[in-house]
């Protein structure tokens, strides 16, 4: 399967010029094995080594589209407005692809190119997914645990005092 998805980038990085691509390598020697000698020397593939976590806020904020087979990833892209090309046969996230946020496309080759092909191109395909979605929240529940301890907090300390007094 990494064969086919290294092939696969390589393939769209070949046929978008003018797109870059950026790779964070897994430091998995297997993984380095399979993935470098297929993507080396392609120059609008950058090839970097794991991004820290600030770095790949970062990265996704910027990126146009997102390939990947992590669940994470497809929770943050997606709370960010960015389309996945989700590269598993099934995800935990159904939400997100019921949502039109992420497309299931496995490690075919095939799939790949054309999905990644057809968002690249079609501006109407990429609008309907790029949107972005609170499908997986809307990063404000810190807040509301907060709100909700602090009003159940409060309470009972007003009821302790009526008590006291």
């Amino acid at each position: 399967p990494m064969e086919a998805v290294a092939e696969a980038i390589a393939t769209v990085a070949r046929q978008n010029k003018d797109s870059v691509i950026l790779f964070p390598v897994h430091p998995n020697p297997a993984v380095r094995k399979t993935i470098l000698p297929r993507l080396e020397g392609i120059s609008n593939v950058v090839l970097c080594e794991p991004l820290d976590y600030d770095q790949f806020l970062s990265c996704l904020k910027n990126a146009y589209l997102v390939l990947s087979d992590s669940g994470g990833v497809q929770e943050e892209a997606t709370a960010l407005g960015k389309p996945v090309l989700v590269l598993r046969e099934t995800t935990e996230r159904q939400e997100g692809v019921k949502a039109g946020a992420l497309k299931l496309v496995g490690t075919d080759k095939a799939l790949i190119v054309k999905e990644a092909r057809r968002l690249l191109a079609d501006k109407a395909a990429y609008r309907r997914m790029c949107h972005a979605s609170n499908v997986f929240g809307d990063g404000l529940a810190a807040e509301r645990i907060v709100s909700i301890l602090e009003k159940s907090l409060s309470s009972r300390s007003e009821s302790h005092t009526v008590l006291q007094a």
